[in-house]
């Protein structure tokens, strides 16, 4: 089996993309001048409360909204329940139907469980192999009594990127509004327009942890599901954390300007292990879409291997991954993603490339794996020895 790398490689960036440079420079920068309350009226508040509304400037520029239509969050997925359990109580007089994609993001099917302990009723719209949704499939799941309608920009675990601006034509169509969970595309990839809500998360795109983005489009209904506050356009309650909101707007600013550049590099490199990794392991699959998919991100599933010990093994060489499919304490199932997608879930990998990832820690990758599985295999009984 090969030899540990000398140094860790990060291969993980669906799940926190490493700090971006600018992100460091703005929170130092924030936290001499924007520590004050924003709400309060003396010169070090009003400095505050300047510093956040450029933030939030900055990042509607980025998303293609409003200023007055983002509110920050205390993560990705505050966001997504505050849009998803919003939007329902706004329109509970028009029914308490929910719609969503069957490979929606945990914090979305989570927020559906309650609504559904709470009387009211989901319809969740299944996928192809490939982990995509079918518009017109989504559009007869909506009823004249359908509150709400879920669909995540791109898959967090496979990469599809999901036909947004086709089902939120049918939406539209039907008077009901979408709410799209961008946190994997937000900085990597323009979010198509004709959303109605929308949230992302400052970690996914280096800026720092515990700040979310929840976008609410002018015009569309929405009521807070938690108690009042005077904060954030009376959206979100708390202190504002200006100096961590300063740092995810620098940084998404700077990711999304990168992108140009790194999003084809690092989509050639996930071609590279697309290609590669069938090649030198036998049963293997490689799941989601080839072509309509993120830039960074490519899973596969290796037959007769345990995803947590495959995950093991590769983080003792020095290779960081994730897999969709590793059976833990907390869920002891598969991922919801690929047993929807009706692929192999055992010996699931995910690899997502962060920002700057370079092509020799790729083939490094390419080089161990093959022993790694193999070794595993022997181990299980699958291979003789």
């Amino acid at each position: 089996m090969a030899e540990s790398t000398a140094s860790g490689t990060y291969f993980d960036a669906a799940s926190t993309e490493p700090a971006h440079p600018a992100a460091r420079a703005a929170l130092l920068d924030a936290l001499e001048s924007g520590w004050a309350d924003p709400a309060r009226l003396y010169g070090r508040a009003r400095s505050a409360r300047m510093l956040l509304d450029r933030s939030r400037a900055r990042v509607a520029e980025v998303l293609g909204a409003r200023p007055d239509e983002v509110s920050f969050t205390a993560s990705g997925t505050q966001a997504v329940h505050l849009a998803v359990l919003g939007g329902l109580s706004a329109r509970r007089r028009v029914g308490r139907h929910l719609v969503v994609g069957a490979v929606e993001h945990s914090s979305v099917l989570h927020a559906a469980e309650l609504h559904e302990q709470d009387g009211g009723e989901v319809t969740a719209v299944g996928v192809d192999r490939l982990g995509r949704v079918d518009a017109d499939a989504f559009a007869a799941a909506l009823r004249p009594d359908t509150a709400l309608a879920c669909l995540q920009s791109a898959n967090h675990e496979v990469g599809t990127v999901q036909p947004v601006a086709e089902v939120a034509e049918r939406c539209r169509a039907a008077g009901v509004p979408l709410f799209v969970d961008a946190a994997q595309s937000a900085g990597r990839a323009d979010v198509p327009a004709g959303w109605s809500f929308l949230a992302a998360s400052a970690h996914k795109w280096g800026g720092p942890a515990g700040v979310g983005v929840l976008a609410v489009r002018k015009g569309t209904r929405w009521r807070s599901p938690l108690p009042a506050d005077e904060r954030e356009g009376r959206r979100v309650p708390g202190f504002e954390n200006v100096p961590a909101i300063a740092a995810a707007a620098a940084a998404l600013e700077a990711y999304r300007a990168d992108m140009a550049d790194e999003a084809p590099r690092l989509s050639s490199l996930v071609d590279r292990i697309r290609a590669e990794v069938p090649r030198t392991v036998p049963d293997v699959e490689v799941v989601g879409d080839p072509v309509h998919r993120l830039p960074h991100l490519v899973t596969f599933s290796c037959l007769y291997v345990e995803g947590e010990a495959l995950l093991t093994e590769l983080d003792r060489l020095g290779f960081a991954v994730s897999s969709g499919s590793s059976c833990t304490a907390d869920t002891l199932r598969p991922s919801h993603v690929l047993e929807a997608m009706g692929v192999l879930t055992h010996g699931n990998v995910r690899v997502s490339l962060p920002r700057g990832a370079d092509a020799s820690g790729v083939e490094r990758f390419l080089a161990v794996l093959p022993g790694v599985v193999a070794d595993l295999r022997r181990t299980a009984g699958v291979i003789p020895g």
